[in-house]
């Protein structure tokens, strides 16, 4: 229904224009075809005769064998450069006509009686055909172009002169309506008056043209955004070299010696990234291609495409380019609102042609609500859904195609989408969950016995070994009794506090024993089990017993000191008798110890 209504207003707005006497006083029309693009601009005095009604729009039409071939269509109010005097056009249908006609908006109604400036800009694509198409690679490119000597206008004309400009001065031939005017590289034809509406003259030039005729048969261009603070943007670009084709064999030799050897061939060309561009990489199916240079400026990124080899009619190449992006620069935000404001399509190479192009957009999972800006008609297609690293549900991907690009198609396109930032946990989570299964799974396996039959002997050593480890336990437990019994025998000899030595000495007594009869209890289970350890941990006992005995002779001797019974000279050299001895049974069971 909305469609319907677009139409309608489409075909008033045409109507209305046709209604109101409008005519072109004068229309001065430029053609340059200095590169491999055909551009028309064209200069009009628009007028609305006296007496009739106001025209609030104004129609353009094309010439029937240019249509399929226009790739962008401008208007401005003439002697005005800013944006806002862009004119809005709309296709739009005349009854009674066929062809393609274009409604352009005024930014006033125009009264009777009144006049405005326009200026019109046109591009189109694939317009210059080579003539003779198959050259060797030692000559030169001609191009033949096809159009019409007169603005193609559905209004009356009263004065029009037509401006071409040629890639060289060197012209095979050209129509001559009009007694035109040449100089060096640019035919003028006119001025010629009252042309009738929709008049048609066929416009004929062949000229040399050794300009790059590269063209990008396909390109794939995908934008991948992470809510981390990166946009990665790769594309995959075939290009061919669309001028006359290369007819006999190609000579590296001639062609490096040379200067004029194969002169309408592309050796490379510049490629223009963001400012921000980082990671940049260039490659193809065989892999990183080094013979690339990068140039950073202050505002932009300037890479030199050198392919590897030089491009010739004809000829194909494939390669891929990819740059990392800060989001920060490109992606904006209002709680769980955001914005991606980034080109549709980006510079490649100057005059750029672009047969058809496929940009891919992969927001951030979870990203919903989503709406598209675009600054010109593009073909949606459906949504896909792109899964990567720590993805549960997929990528929403926008996927949008438009053919017949240029240069002037270079614009931003903004996708608007919700976003709840908490689902930024989820790959976090993910991690943190999968790390935890892993560890709790090695967990559990290494305590299951898988084993289909019982071994007696390894249930045996693994008894073995833990009564062991018990012993080890115990022995270390008892050691430090004597320690901690030294420390009360110092300081009973610092205090001469007789019952500081007395509890400490009960203390080592009832430890001592508690841990020797636990000792035994565990060399009786290693008896049982039938080990042969139960003989060093009774060779432990006997040691342990010569190490009380010397801690308590110690202990006997230091109250003879306090007592004033022994000299104190005799005292320091028996116990440091006794404390090498005790030194060496302590380290007879560490090594007993070591060997268990």
């Amino acid at each position: 229904m909305a469609g319907l209504l677009c139409r309608l207003l489409l075909c008033l707005a045409a109507a209305g224009a046709a209604a109101a006497d409008l005519l072109l006083e004068e229309a001065r029309r430029s053609l340059d075809l200095s590169t491999h693009l055909a551009k028309a601009s064209a200069e009009l005095s628009l007028a609305n005769a006296a007496g009739g009604a106001a025209a609030s729009s104004f129609l353009l039409a094309l010439e029937p064998g240019l249509e399929p071939r226009l790739a962008y269509l401008g208007v401005q109010v003439k002697g005005e450069e800013d944006e806002e005097n862009t004119l809005e056009v709309r296709e739009t249908k005349v009854k009674g006509k066929s062809g393609k006609f274009f409604s352009v908006k005024l930014p006033s109604p125009l009264a009777p009686g009144a006049k405005i400036r326009v200026s019109v800009e046109m591009v189109f694509t694939h317009v210059l055909q080579p003539y003779p198409t198959h050259i060797t690679q030692s000559e030169k490119q001609f191009v033949v172009f096809e159009g019409n000597h007169y603005f193609y206008s559905p209004y009356f004309t009263k004065t029009q002169t037509t401006r071409v400009k040629l890639a060289s001065r060197n012209v095979e031939s050209y129509t001559k309506l009009g007694n035109p005017s040449r100089t060096e590289d640019t035919i003028e034809y006119g001025p010629f008056r009252d042309i009738p509406p929709y008049s048609q003259d066929t416009l004929k030039v062949h000229y040399e043209n050794n300009s790059p005729f590269l063209t990008i048969t396909s390109m794939t261009r995908v934008i991948e955004v992470s809510h981390w603070g990166n946009i990665a943007v790769e594309e995959t670009v075939d290009l061919k070299h669309t001028g006359a084709v290369l007819k006999g064999p190609f000579s590296r030799y001639d062609y490096q010696r040379q200067p004029d050897s194969g002169i309408s061939s592309v050796k490379s060309f510049k490629t223009i990234l963001p400012a921000a561009a980082q990671d940049v990489y260039y490659r193809d199916e065989i892999g990183n291609i080094s013979t690339s240079h990068l140039l950073v400026l202050d505002d932009s990124v300037e890479m030199e495409i050198r392919p590897r080899f030089p491009l010739f009619g004809g000829w194909k190449t494939h390669y891929i380019i990819g740059y990392n992006l800060p989001s920060y620069e490109y992606l904006y935000n209002l709680g769980d609102q955001y914005a991606l404001k980034m080109r549709f399509v980006d510079h490649v190479f100057d005059e750029q042609v672009t047969d058809l192009l496929t940009v891919k957009i992969v927001l951030p999972e979870g990203a919903k609500n989503i709406h598209v800006d675009s600054p010109y008609e593009i073909n949606r297609a459906s949504d896909e859904l792109h899964y990567t690293y720590l993805d549960t549900f997929g990528r929403p991907v926008i996927v949008a195609h438009k053919s017949n690009l240029v240069e002037q198609h270079i614009q931003d396109i903004v996708v608007h989408y919700t976003f709840n930032k908490i689902l930024m946990l989820q790959e976090p989570l993910l991690v943190v969950g999968a790390f935890y299964i892993l560890f709790f799974t090695v967990i559990v396996y290494v305590r299951l016995d898988f084993s289909i039959t019982k071994d007696p002997a390894a249930e045996a050593r693994m008894k073995v070994a833990c009564i062991t480890e018990q012993v080890l336990t115990v022995v270390n437990k008892r050691l430090g009794l004597y320690r901690h019994f030294d420390e009360a025998v110092n300081k009973y000899k610092q205090s001469r506090d007789i019952s500081t030595l007395n509890s400490g000495k009960k203390s080592l007594e009832t430890e001592h024993k508690a841990l020797t009869n636990e000792i035994t209890s565990l060399q009786s289970k290693l008896k049982t089990e039938g080990s042969d350890l139960c003989d060093k941990v009774s060779e432990i006992q006997k040691l342990d017993g010569q190490v009380k005995e010397l801690v308590l002779k110690s202990s006997a001797e230091a109250e003879r000191l306090v007592a004033g019974k022994l000299k104190k000279d005799t005292y320091i050299e028996n116990e440091k008798m006794h404390s090498n001895k005790r030194q060496d049974l302590i380290t007879k069971i560490d090594n007993i110890l070591d060997a268990l």
